[in-house]
């Protein structure tokens, strides 16, 4: 029997000696990104390292995830490593797609290596039957909430049930065979203290799209015949702002709108104008009461101005719920990997991300580390730190599996004892379609 100490120690060595094709994959990512649910060759890349691993997959899952599993010579817990495709729109960033304005902005590229580093580490002669339970490598698609439009046409065309990608493969099944998750985020000095840690919770949200409708005009011989939709829109946005002071601090509620469409031409009466937001909280009961009050906003404007408004309201991300057991085995390996004072407990966060789904269901966790340089979202994030930006991550997700499936699987079985839902999985699919409604409003009808 070999000890977890050395089955560790033959998987690190074996991501060492793949070094230059982990990080080779991350930078090649890097220079090719992809928008969500368009991730073709990205998936693709990854389909062809499984290959290497001589790992058993599928793909075109949520219409670009792939999955691969490792089974270990024991029954047991299946974890699930995951990390995702996708990229976000930042098109003045350096390495941009230039037709696309498609850049990793965000460390998505780390992501996608260091998930594919651990399949080359776990997948090394003699690992798997050590293990006690499975492992899943899981490259999710689509994490940035953006092209809304385009997703939610893939919605109407029966394509998707969801806009994100997490959200998409827990509706189709393909996390029922896995007892909990776990993936790495990158994150920099300018983002983050330490060199890792792990935020007890962030923030969900839901979006709107909406459509102050109102009638046009000539805006210099007839205003009076028109109906501003403008004016509308912009009594608001201020009536939006005026229930800040209605939101508890605790709750982190962040509304942030943007008008899309201002009107047709300088010298008409807007007719149409257009918002999106975000309504984002820390728990789903803050996030509905702030929607409830946008919602009274916009109905509102639409009165004092006489116009019809449709509020499209479509289901984002819930809160992230970090698994505190697997924080502990997460602290355990990433202090001997890379600094035994780098570890920092972080406060709530105000972003969003759709593994916050998949924590409502099963154990999650999703730390940060470092190895990236500038801010998240912004023209100058990159990975700068290879070794800890790559195959820190790699190493450390290939680590917690080895923790979490040797000795029969009894630190896994702890986690899974210690864990108690937020929501079983069809509750969860209930909730996130509830969201999905359109209202439409006639202001003039009052």
């Amino acid at each position: 029997m070999v000890s977890g100490v050395q089955l560790k120690q033959h998987v690190l060595g074996t991501i060492d000696a793949r070094r230059d094709d982990i990080i080779g994959l991350g930078e090649s990512i890097m220079d090719a990104p992809e928008l969500g649910f368009k991730e073709t060759k990205t998936a693709g890349r990854v389909a062809q390292f499984f290959e290497t691993c001589g790992l058993p997959f599928d793909e075109g899952l949520a219409l670009t995830g792939v999955k691969a599993v490792l089974r270990g010579g024991k029954p047991g817990p299946t974890v699930a490593l995951m990390g995702e495709l996708d990229a976000l729109l930042v098109p003045d960033h350096p390495r941009a797609n230039p037709e696309t304005g498609a850049a990793h902005a965000c460390g998505h590229n780390a992501q996608i290596a260091g998930l594919l580093g651990a399949a080359a580490g776990l997948s090394a002669d003699g690992v798997a039957e050590q293990l006690s339970g499975n492992v899943v490598f899981f490259a999710v698609p689509a994490e940035e909430y953006v092209e809304i439009n385009y997703r939610l046409g893939l919605v109407k065309q029966g394509k998707t049930s969801f806009l994100t990608g997490k959200q998409e493969l827990i509706e189709l099944g393909l996390f029922d065979d896995v007892d909990m998750a776990v993936m790495i985020h990158s994150s920099s000095p300018e983002t983050q203290d330490g060199m890792m840690g792990v935020p007890v919770s962030s923030n969900g949200f839901l979006a709107k799209s909406v459509r102050f409708l109102g009638k046009a005009a000539h805006s210099g011989a007839a205003p009076h015949r028109g109906i501003n939709a403008l004016n509308a829109a912009t009594l608001a946005l201020s009536a939006i702002d005026a229930q800040r002071s209605t939101f508890r601090d605790e709750d982190c509620v962040r509304v942030h709108p943007i008008i899309t469409k201002g009107g047709d031409l300088v010298n008409i009466v807007p007719a149409e104008v257009c918002l999106e937001t975000y309504v984002r909280g820390k728990t789903r009961e803050a996030i509905l009461d702030a929607a409830g009050k946008v919602d009274r906003a916009l109905r509102g404007a639409a009165v004092a101005m006489g116009c019809r408004v449709e509020i499209e309201t479509v289901p984002g991300n819930l809160p992230l719920r970090n698994d505190p057991e697997l924080c502990k085995v997460f602290r355990d390996n990433a202090e001997q990997i890379l600094s035994a004072d780098g570890y920092r407990d972080y406060p709530h966060a105000g972003g969003s991300t759709d593994a916050g789904d998949l924590s409502q269901i099963m154990p999650v966790l999703h730390p940060m580390m470092t190895g990236g340089s500038g801010f998240h979202h912004q023209i100058d994030w990159c990975i700068a730190d290879h070794e800890a930006g790559y195959l820190a991550p790699a190493k450390t997700l290939a680590a917690m599996a080895v923790d979490l499936l040797s000795a029969g699987g009894e630190e896994a079985t702890r986690v899974l004892s210690q864990h108690h839902p937020e929501m079983a999985k069809e509750e969860y699919l209930d909730y996130q379609r509830s969201i999905f409604q359109t209202e439409v409003y006639d202001g003039a009808a009052g």
